[in-house]
């Protein structure tokens, strides 16, 4: 499944009744796993992140690359970019931290 966003867009999934979803380099990723069939798989992710939950809050509905490439390597975010990845943004990310 893959859709286009706008940063807008992805700053209204800023929180778990709607979905958490976070931009990375340009691709958009639903940390709470519930844009696909079997998000009960993926729902714990959140809460089983090594970093705390509270830092994937902080950047829910953010452009939060800066974040990701400072405590993480290419190979996390390959990892978890088939099972995360729901779409890629149209226009750069306005929403820095």
């Amino acid at each position: 499944m893959s859709k286009t966003f706008t940063a807008s867009d992805v700053a209204t999934h800023n929180n778990a009744d709607n979905g958490m979803y976070i931009i990375v380099e340009g691709s958009v990723y639903d940390i709470t796993g519930k844009a696909y069939p079997s998000w009960e798989e993926l729902l714990g992710f959140i809460e089983e992140h090594p970093g705390g939950s509270k830092i994937l809050k902080r950047v829910a509905g953010k452009d939060a690359t800066k974040q990701f490439w400072k405590y993480h390597s290419e190979h996390v975010l390959k990892k978890y970019a088939e099972k995360l990845k729901i779409g890629v943004v149209e226009e750069k990310a306005t929403a820095r931290l």
